[in-house]
Protein backbone atom coordinates (compact mmCIF):
# COMPACT_ATOMS: atom_id res chain seq x y z
CA UNK A 1 0.00 0.00 0.00
CA UNK A 2 1.73 3.29 -1.02
CA UNK A 3 2.51 5.85 1.78
CA UNK A 4 0.24 8.98 0.82
CA UNK A 5 2.74 11.22 2.07
CA UNK A 6 5.18 11.00 -1.09
CA UNK A 7 3.36 13.17 -3.78
CA UNK A 8 4.34 10.94 -6.63
CA UNK A 9 1.79 8.20 -4.87
CA UNK A 10 -1.04 10.92 -4.50
CA UNK A 11 -0.70 11.66 -8.41
CA UNK A 12 -0.89 8.06 -9.13
CA UNK A 13 -4.10 7.68 -7.21
CA UNK A 14 -5.85 10.25 -8.19
CA UNK A 15 -5.40 9.68 -11.75
CA UNK A 16 -6.17 5.81 -11.19
CA UNK A 17 -10.00 6.80 -10.17
CA UNK A 18 -9.62 9.95 -12.67
CA UNK A 19 -10.61 12.37 -9.13
CA UNK A 20 -10.92 16.07 -9.56
CA UNK A 21 -10.82 18.59 -6.97
CA UNK A 22 -14.06 20.10 -5.52
CA UNK A 23 -13.46 23.56 -4.83
CA UNK A 24 -16.78 23.43 -2.85
CA UNK A 25 -15.79 20.81 -0.42
CA UNK A 26 -12.52 22.87 0.18
CA UNK A 27 -10.11 19.82 -0.72
CA UNK A 28 -6.21 20.56 -0.16
CA UNK A 29 -4.39 17.11 0.67
CA UNK A 30 -1.22 16.86 2.67
CA UNK A 31 1.34 15.78 0.69
CA UNK A 32 4.42 16.29 3.41
CA UNK A 33 5.33 13.02 5.33
CA UNK A 34 7.45 15.02 7.40
CA UNK A 35 4.16 17.31 8.39
CA UNK A 36 1.97 14.33 8.92
CA UNK A 37 4.45 13.17 11.44
CA UNK A 38 4.21 16.11 13.65
CA UNK A 39 0.48 15.57 13.41
CA UNK A 40 0.15 13.00 15.23
CA UNK A 41 3.02 13.47 17.72
CA UNK A 42 0.51 16.88 18.15
CA UNK A 43 -2.00 15.17 18.49
CA UNK A 44 -0.28 12.78 20.84
CA UNK A 45 -1.95 9.72 19.34
CA UNK A 46 -1.54 6.22 20.41
CA UNK A 47 -2.72 2.84 21.02
CA UNK A 48 -5.50 3.30 23.21
CA UNK A 49 -6.94 6.22 21.22
CA UNK A 50 -10.36 6.15 19.27
CA UNK A 51 -9.75 8.86 16.79
CA UNK A 52 -12.69 10.90 15.18
CA UNK A 53 -11.20 12.34 11.79
CA UNK A 54 -13.15 14.57 9.62
CA UNK A 55 -12.55 14.82 6.08
CA UNK A 56 -9.88 12.23 5.45
CA UNK A 57 -9.60 13.18 1.14
CA UNK A 58 -8.11 9.73 -0.23
CA UNK A 59 -6.45 9.18 3.22
CA UNK A 60 -3.49 10.59 3.34
CA UNK A 61 -3.70 11.37 7.15
CA UNK A 62 -5.80 8.35 8.31
CA UNK A 63 -2.93 5.64 7.27
CA UNK A 64 -0.75 7.56 9.81
CA UNK A 65 -4.13 7.71 11.93
CA UNK A 66 -4.92 4.18 12.02
CA UNK A 67 -1.04 2.87 12.49
CA UNK A 68 -0.68 5.01 15.37
CA UNK A 69 -4.83 4.67 17.14
CA UNK A 70 -6.27 1.94 17.96
CA UNK A 71 -10.02 2.51 15.94
CA UNK A 72 -10.27 5.63 13.48
CA UNK A 73 -13.76 6.56 12.49
CA UNK A 74 -13.41 8.61 8.95
CA UNK A 75 -15.88 11.31 8.11
CA UNK A 76 -15.84 11.63 4.42
CA UNK A 77 -18.79 14.08 2.73
CA UNK A 78 -17.61 13.47 -0.83
CA UNK A 79 -18.92 10.43 -2.17
CA UNK A 80 -15.98 10.37 -4.77
CA UNK A 81 -13.97 9.49 -2.48
CA UNK A 82 -15.42 6.72 -1.21
CA UNK A 83 -14.44 3.83 -3.21
CA UNK A 84 -11.09 5.05 -2.80
CA UNK A 85 -10.71 4.80 0.62
CA UNK A 86 -12.62 1.77 1.24
CA UNK A 87 -11.38 -0.12 -1.81
CA UNK A 88 -7.66 0.86 -1.78
CA UNK A 89 -6.16 3.41 0.10
CA UNK A 90 -7.75 1.87 3.75
CA UNK A 91 -7.97 -1.17 2.24
CA UNK A 92 -5.37 -3.15 4.61
CA UNK A 93 -6.21 -1.39 7.89
CA UNK A 94 -8.84 -3.17 10.01
CA UNK A 95 -9.39 -0.68 12.63
CA UNK A 96 -10.83 1.99 10.86
CA UNK A 97 -14.54 2.96 9.90
CA UNK A 98 -15.19 5.04 7.07
CA UNK A 99 -18.69 7.25 6.74
CA UNK A 100 -19.91 8.88 3.76
CA UNK A 101 -22.15 11.78 5.64
CA UNK A 102 -21.69 15.54 6.49
CA UNK A 103 -19.82 15.66 9.55
CA UNK A 104 -22.80 18.33 10.40
CA UNK A 105 -25.20 15.67 10.51
CA UNK A 106 -23.66 13.35 12.08
CA UNK A 107 -24.69 11.80 15.86
CA UNK A 108 -20.76 11.76 16.87
CA UNK A 109 -22.37 11.08 20.29
CA UNK A 110 -23.46 7.97 19.11
CA UNK A 111 -19.86 7.15 17.45
CA UNK A 112 -18.38 7.26 20.50
CA UNK A 113 -20.63 5.64 22.52
CA UNK A 114 -20.10 2.72 19.79
CA UNK A 115 -16.23 2.59 19.32
CA UNK A 116 -15.26 4.29 22.62
CA UNK A 117 -18.30 3.35 25.59
CA UNK A 118 -18.33 6.79 25.87
CA UNK A 119 -15.18 7.81 26.80
CA UNK A 120 -13.48 10.96 25.15
CA UNK A 121 -12.05 10.73 21.64
CA UNK A 122 -9.57 12.70 20.12
CA UNK A 123 -10.00 14.49 17.03
CA UNK A 124 -8.12 15.25 13.97
CA UNK A 125 -9.00 16.90 11.08
CA UNK A 126 -7.30 19.22 8.27
CA UNK A 127 -10.37 21.46 7.84
CA UNK A 128 -11.32 23.78 4.60
CA UNK A 129 -11.51 27.36 5.73
CA UNK A 130 -15.39 27.74 5.04
CA UNK A 131 -16.60 25.44 7.31
CA UNK A 132 -13.81 25.70 10.77
CA UNK A 133 -15.90 27.55 13.11
CA UNK A 134 -19.37 25.54 12.45
CA UNK A 135 -17.82 22.41 13.39
CA UNK A 136 -15.47 23.17 16.25
CA UNK A 137 -18.41 24.53 17.80
CA UNK A 138 -20.82 21.78 16.69
CA UNK A 139 -18.15 19.66 18.50
CA UNK A 140 -17.80 22.11 21.85
CA UNK A 141 -21.90 22.64 21.79
CA UNK A 142 -22.93 19.54 21.48
CA UNK A 143 -20.98 17.84 24.44
CA UNK A 144 -19.34 14.83 22.80
CA UNK A 145 -16.95 13.28 25.08
CA UNK A 146 -14.20 15.17 23.54
CA UNK A 147 -10.24 15.17 24.72
CA UNK A 148 -9.08 16.88 22.77
CA UNK A 149 -9.78 18.93 18.62
CA UNK A 150 -5.88 18.75 16.87
CA UNK A 151 -6.93 20.82 13.58
CA UNK A 152 -5.25 22.09 10.40
CA UNK A 153 -6.71 25.62 9.87
CA UNK A 154 -5.84 28.50 8.16
CA UNK A 155 -3.25 30.66 10.02
CA UNK A 156 -5.25 33.88 10.49
CA UNK A 157 -8.13 31.44 11.68
CA UNK A 158 -5.73 29.12 14.73
CA UNK A 159 -3.98 33.10 14.91
CA UNK A 160 -7.86 34.42 15.64
CA UNK A 161 -8.38 31.45 18.30
CA UNK A 162 -5.76 32.26 20.56
CA UNK A 163 -5.36 35.60 20.68
CA UNK A 164 -6.74 38.18 23.67
CA UNK A 165 -8.33 41.72 24.00
CA UNK A 166 -7.78 44.06 22.22
CA UNK A 167 -5.67 42.72 19.40
CA UNK A 168 -7.55 43.33 15.97
CA UNK A 169 -8.51 39.12 15.58
CA UNK A 170 -9.57 38.64 18.58
CA UNK A 171 -13.94 37.99 18.34
CA UNK A 172 -16.40 36.10 19.41
CA UNK A 173 -14.49 32.92 17.77
CA UNK A 174 -11.15 33.59 20.35
CA UNK A 175 -13.94 33.27 23.19
CA UNK A 176 -15.81 30.21 22.30
CA UNK A 177 -12.42 28.35 21.83
CA UNK A 178 -11.17 29.65 25.01
CA UNK A 179 -13.93 28.88 26.75
CA UNK A 180 -14.13 25.49 26.22
CA UNK A 181 -10.50 24.86 25.40
CA UNK A 182 -6.94 25.47 25.94
CA UNK A 183 -5.55 26.42 22.70
CA UNK A 184 -2.18 26.18 21.11
CA UNK A 185 -0.82 26.62 17.86
CA UNK A 186 2.04 23.64 17.60
CA UNK A 187 3.12 24.44 13.58
CA UNK A 188 2.82 26.26 10.72
CA UNK A 189 2.08 24.52 7.75
CA UNK A 190 3.66 25.88 4.35
CA UNK A 191 1.23 26.37 1.49
CA UNK A 192 3.70 23.52 -1.02
CA UNK A 193 3.34 20.97 1.60
CA UNK A 194 -0.48 20.76 -0.42
CA UNK A 195 -2.22 19.69 -3.73
CA UNK A 196 -3.87 21.75 -4.94
CA UNK A 197 -1.71 24.55 -3.13
CA UNK A 198 -3.86 26.76 -1.40
CA UNK A 199 -3.19 30.61 -0.83
CA UNK A 200 -2.09 30.73 2.32
CA UNK A 201 -0.54 29.11 4.82
CA UNK A 202 -1.81 27.09 7.33
CA UNK A 203 -1.37 26.02 11.15
CA UNK A 204 -2.18 23.16 13.42
CA UNK A 205 -3.73 23.91 16.67
CA UNK A 206 -4.00 21.89 19.47
CA UNK A 207 -7.62 22.32 21.70
CA UNK A 208 -7.34 20.84 24.95
CA UNK A 209 -10.67 20.25 26.27
CA UNK A 210 -11.15 22.57 29.83
CA UNK A 211 -12.91 19.48 32.31
CA UNK A 212 -14.83 22.90 33.51
CA UNK A 213 -14.70 26.36 31.86
CA UNK A 214 -12.28 28.85 33.20
CA UNK A 215 -15.11 30.98 33.96
CA UNK A 216 -18.43 30.60 35.67
CA UNK A 217 -21.51 31.66 34.53
CA UNK A 218 -25.41 30.45 34.55
CA UNK A 219 -26.40 30.82 31.62
CA UNK A 220 -23.70 29.75 28.82
CA UNK A 221 -25.82 30.64 25.52
CA UNK A 222 -26.77 33.45 27.23
CA UNK A 223 -23.44 34.73 27.34
CA UNK A 224 -22.71 33.75 24.21
CA UNK A 225 -25.23 36.10 22.54
CA UNK A 226 -23.67 38.90 23.97
CA UNK A 227 -20.53 38.06 22.87
CA UNK A 228 -21.46 37.57 19.41
CA UNK A 229 -23.70 40.93 19.31
CA UNK A 230 -21.02 42.50 20.89
CA UNK A 231 -18.58 41.70 17.37
CA UNK A 232 -21.33 41.65 15.05
CA UNK A 233 -20.36 45.47 14.87
CA UNK A 234 -17.30 46.22 16.07
CA UNK A 235 -16.45 49.59 15.65
CA UNK A 236 -19.86 50.53 18.01
CA UNK A 237 -19.73 50.72 21.42
CA UNK A 238 -20.82 48.25 23.75
CA UNK A 239 -23.69 50.13 24.54
CA UNK A 240 -24.95 50.82 20.72
CA UNK A 241 -24.00 46.79 20.08
CA UNK A 242 -26.11 45.34 22.69
CA UNK A 243 -28.58 47.99 22.44
CA UNK A 244 -29.26 46.94 18.84
CA UNK A 245 -29.30 44.04 19.32
CA UNK A 246 -32.31 41.35 17.99
CA UNK A 247 -33.24 39.12 20.36
CA UNK A 248 -31.80 39.93 23.43
CA UNK A 249 -34.12 42.60 24.53
CA UNK A 250 -31.56 45.26 26.34
CA UNK A 251 -32.13 48.86 27.02
CA UNK A 252 -29.27 51.45 27.27
CA UNK A 253 -30.24 51.65 30.37
CA UNK A 254 -29.51 48.09 31.45
CA UNK A 255 -26.41 48.05 29.70
CA UNK A 256 -25.21 51.43 31.05
CA UNK A 257 -25.87 49.90 34.93
CA UNK A 258 -24.00 46.83 34.31
CA UNK A 259 -20.58 48.22 32.77
CA UNK A 260 -21.23 51.23 35.67
CA UNK A 261 -20.92 48.30 38.64
CA UNK A 262 -17.90 46.49 35.99
CA UNK A 263 -16.09 49.87 36.27
CA UNK A 264 -16.29 50.06 33.05
CA UNK A 265 -16.50 52.96 30.84
CA UNK A 266 -19.75 53.91 29.26
CA UNK A 267 -18.05 54.25 25.38
CA UNK A 268 -16.24 50.99 26.13
CA UNK A 269 -16.21 48.21 23.12
CA UNK A 270 -16.66 44.44 23.34
CA UNK A 271 -13.17 43.66 21.86
CA UNK A 272 -11.74 44.96 25.00
CA UNK A 273 -13.46 42.98 27.59
CA UNK A 274 -12.18 38.99 28.61
CA UNK A 275 -13.95 36.36 28.85
CA UNK A 276 -14.12 37.01 32.37
CA UNK A 277 -15.76 40.40 32.25
CA UNK A 278 -18.07 39.10 29.42
CA UNK A 279 -19.37 36.35 32.16
CA UNK A 280 -19.83 38.99 34.66
CA UNK A 281 -21.87 40.97 32.22
CA UNK A 282 -24.06 38.33 30.98
CA UNK A 283 -24.72 37.16 34.83
CA UNK A 284 -25.72 41.52 35.62
CA UNK A 285 -27.94 41.38 32.24
CA UNK A 286 -29.67 37.81 32.46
Amino acid sequence: MANLGNPKNTIAVLQKYGFNFQKKYGQNFLIDSNILDKIIRAADVNEEDCVLEIGPGIGTMTQYLCENAREVVAVEIDKKLIPILAQDTLADYKNITIINEDILKVDINAIVQEKNNGKPIKVVANLPYYITTPIIMGLFESGVPLESITIMVQKEVADRMQVGPGTKDYGALSLAVQYYAKPEVMLTVPAGCFMPRPNVDSSVIKLTRYEHPPVVVSDEKRMFDIIRASFNQRRKTLVNGLGNASGLNLTKEDILSALDKMGLSPTVRGETLTLQQFASLAELLR
